[in-house]
């Protein structure tokens, strides 16, 4: 909230925002005191934060809250003069009132009144046993107003301990309670839309300042040159004194060396200002993006406000006790991956509590403590933040794991006999997987770690499960530390730059030309002991082939789960860490590329959707699209075929088409139906199309009627196979542009083939 927002605030907003960082204060210190209720530093601590919005609801107005934070003060002062030690129902009522303060301070929940008397007779019956419970008279103060007060222009505010979204801390955050003074950093509010373009400003002019290495490179060279100008002119002085030249043509000599001598001076001395210049430049920018950077930058315990609370009225509520413990709470990470790490952490956390601890019988009588313990560590590795979290539960029933995979029908059970536990393991994270029979209020309603899984993928992180027996599970976490900046292995693919992000990369290989082997009509090559499928880079972002005569290939081997592919590329330029920069959204998704970035000399490149770029190889090998890569030649394509696009719904028919085509040596890809076909002939280049008339999304009447609208695609080939054998159908076919129409009531092997043979003529290469 900027300065002239919160002048023009109503009370009852700043009251909302205090609100919620005292009761942050409350639940903490209350969870703290549950372990031990003698805490000096926590009760106070907590009783300051009680008597805080005691004193901001009465000045709002707000008798409700008056009333509530008045009897939890009492409480709490009360436990501190020792007049009355805190016990477990104690800590619950404070809690349930921790809870009801922030449903007060809530515009527009009414169901808080509801509840007021109630929670007031049980805090009066837990101060005072032998007093007869009944609810406590609110003080009098004066009634709520029907509109907000408004603050004056000229009145001092106190400024909120946490923003209202979109708006970011620049600063830590001051500890409720405690005014600004000496040895604390002022606290200001800073829209997220302008942090945001100060970041792509800096990296910028990070960039730029990468470019007056050339120029300091060049003035480098020139004062080489001129030095050698001046020693070739110091020669020929020398030959032209020994050959007795005229005075006047030796002091034209020795002027024109004089002026040299200058001009050497002044490119020396601008070349050093430069040097210093250019030095001074690039540490300002790399100070100026490094500190916006760190703007961005919260502790890991931001994402955690309200976790520890959760966890233990979660286990409380399925009657187990449950304490999480964090470590590495103030390990720093942009706010962005903090915000996308809050739901699946939260899910995680439930599932420990859920499925892992036990119920305090069955950890008595396995030898462990009756209360569960929940591990959470954050730390940084190799530019990654790492999450592990691990309970101390009884792990996962592997034959149970079994017998419920069986009974899915996802996989036979003399497989599933044989599978490892990694393998098992990996079936939970299956839409819709459960070990939970029945669904509770927890558990239960399919919502599982493939929810976990997806998220995390989407913050461009990993996620994996390793358990032990009887002594619970952990899961290992790996997410960038900002999504503004990325870690890349930049590459050369027909003559343009891209970026692999690390994240994806499992290693770089150099393949040897008679490594590479055919299985299955697809290129492979053995790696550590196994078939490794290899895919042209060329051919995945359609660019032209690189022509080289090296014998090996530069591969980038990238891993989706235990699935490994080659990418092969031209050249590997190195690794960089990139200031991504969205693209513009009026481009929507582009295919297999997820963002861009500029290199340290200004130039463009583009940063790959390595997922996206995965499921482009999943689709050529299912059409059976995929080109080979020639030996002889790192990245060059083999001889050119002449390529045919069939689009049919059908499956048989378009498998049949593939096939006998493919048998004749033509090169055939395939499409499901009219818009898939339209977006194919867009993207690549075919000789021929051959395309059903009845098919959903587009028929291939407009199909046909596209193709013939466009300019580049105008004079392509097209033939209509259809089922449909009426006079009619032919000439709306016809009468569309289609160049050749074939019924499939009569259609045969050689009546398509001798059709394509006329139309494009026999299979070259």
């Amino acid at each position: 909230m900027t300065p002239e927002q919160m002048r023009d605030a109503s009370l009852l907003e700043l009251f909302s925002l205090e609100a919620e960082a005292q009761t942050q204060v409350l639940s903490a210190g209350l969870m703290a005191l549950e372990r031990n209720p003698t805490q000096a530093d926590q009760l106070e601590a907590c009783m300051r934060a009680a008597h805080s919005l005691k004193g901001a609801a009465r000045i709002v107005g707000v008798d409700a809250g008056v009333s509530v934070a008045h009897v939890m003060e009492d409480c709490l002062v009360a436990a501190q003069e020792g007049r009355l030690r805190l016990s477990a129902e104690h800590i619950d009522a404070l809690l349930q009132g921790t809870d009801l303060l922030m449903r007060i301070a809530t515009p527009g929940d009414t169901g808080a009144q509801a509840t007021l008397p109630v929670f007031l007779a049980q805090m009066a019956s837990l101060l005072d046993p032998g007093a007869a419970a009944k609810p406590l008279a609110p003080p009098a103060v004066p009634a709520l107003p029907e509109t907000p007060v408004q603050i004056a222009q000229d009145e001092p505010v106190p400024l909120p301990a946490e923003p209202l979204e979109p708006e970011l801390d620049l600063a830590p955050r001051r500890k409720a309670g405690k005014r600004t003074g000496e040895g604390t950093e002022r606290v200001l509010r800073v829209t997220a839309d302008r942090l945001n373009s100060l970041l792509d400003l800096s990296s910028k002019s990070l960039v730029e300042t990468q470019r007056l290495k050339p120029y300091l490179a060049t003035l480098q060279r020139l004062k080489r040159m001129h030095g050698q100008g001046m020693q070739a002119l110091d020669g020929l002085r020398m030959q032209l004194e020994d050959s007795g030249q005229s005075s006047e043509v030796l002091e034209a000599l020795a002027q024109t060396q004089r002026l040299l001598a200058e001009t050497q001076q002044i490119l020396q001395q601008q070349a050093a200002d430069l040097d210093e210049f250019g030095w001074q430049a690039s540490q300002r920018a790399q100070l100026l993006y490094d500190t916006a950077l760190a703007c961005r930058m919260r502790p890991f315990a931001d994402v955690l406000t309200g976790q520890s609370r959760m966890v233990r009225d979660l286990g409380r509520s399925l009657g187990k006790p449950v304490r999480l413990l964090v470590e590495g709470d103030k390990t720093q990470v942009d706010r962005d991956v903090l915000e996308k790490l809050e739901a699946p952490l939260t899910h995680l956390l439930r599932n420990a509590v859920d499925h892992g601890i036990e119920l305090p019988e069955r950890r008595l009588l396995a030898g462990k403590a009756e209360e569960g313990i929940i591990r959470l560590r954050a730390s940084h590795q190799a530019g990654m933040l790492s999450l592990e979290l691990i309970d101390d539960g009884a792990g996962i029933d592997l034959e149970r794991l079994r017998s419920s995979i069986v009974e899915r029908a996802l996989s036979p059970a003399d497989t599933v006999a044989r599978m490892s536990e990694e393998e098992l393991l990996t079936f939970l994270f299956l839409p819709g997987f459960s070990l939970r029979d029945k669904v509770t209020e927890v558990s239960g309603r399919g919502v599982g770690l493939d929810a976990v899984q997806h998220m995390i993928r989407e913050l461009r992180g990993s996620i994996e499960l390793t358990q032990l027996a009887g002594q619970g599970c952990r899961f290992h976490l790996q997410v960038p530390l900002t999504l503004s900046v990325v870690r890349s292995l930049v590459v050369e693919v027909g003559g343009e730059a891209y970026a692999f992000p690390l994240a994806h990369i499992e290693r770089t290989l150099e393949v040897g030309a008679d490594e590479i082997v055919q299985i299955e009509g697809r290129q492979h090559f053995w790696h550590e002991g196994r078939h490794i499928g290899l895919v042209a880079a060329s051919q995945l972002l359609n660019r032209p082939a690189g022509q080289t005569q090296e014998s090996s290939l530069r591969v980038v081997v990238i891993r989706e789960r235990e699935q490994l592919y080659g990418v092969a590329v031209e050249r590997l330029v190195g690794e960089r860490v990139l200031v991504v920069m969205p693209l513009d959204p009026r481009l929507g998704k582009v295919q297999d590329i997820s963002s861009g970035a500029l290199l340290d000399d200004g130039s463009v490149v583009l940063i790959v959707d390595v997922e996206d770029l995965l499921r482009s190889v999943e689709k050529l090998l299912s059409t059976g699209s995929l080109e080979r890569i020639e030996r002889g030649s790192s990245g060059a394509r083999g001889a050119a075929r002449q390529r045919i696009l069939v689009v049919d719904d059908s499956l048989t028919v378009r498998e049949l088409q593939r096939k006998l085509l493919g048998n004749r040596g033509y090169d055939v890809a395939v499409a499901v139906d009219g818009m898939d076909g339209w977006n194919a002939l867009r993207g690549e280049d075919f000789d021929l199309l051959i395309t059903d008339i009845d098919m959903p999304r587009m028929d291939g009447i407009e199909l046909v009627t596209l193709v013939r609208r466009d300019q580049r695609l105008q004079s392509l080939p097209v033939m209509v196979v259809s089922y449909k054998d009426r006079e009619e159908d032919r000439r709306r076919g016809l009468d569309a542009g289609a160049d050749y129409y074939l019924a499939k009531a009569s259609f045969h092997d050689d009546a398509l083939l001798d059709a394509v043979v006329e139309l494009i003529g026999g299979a070259q290469g």
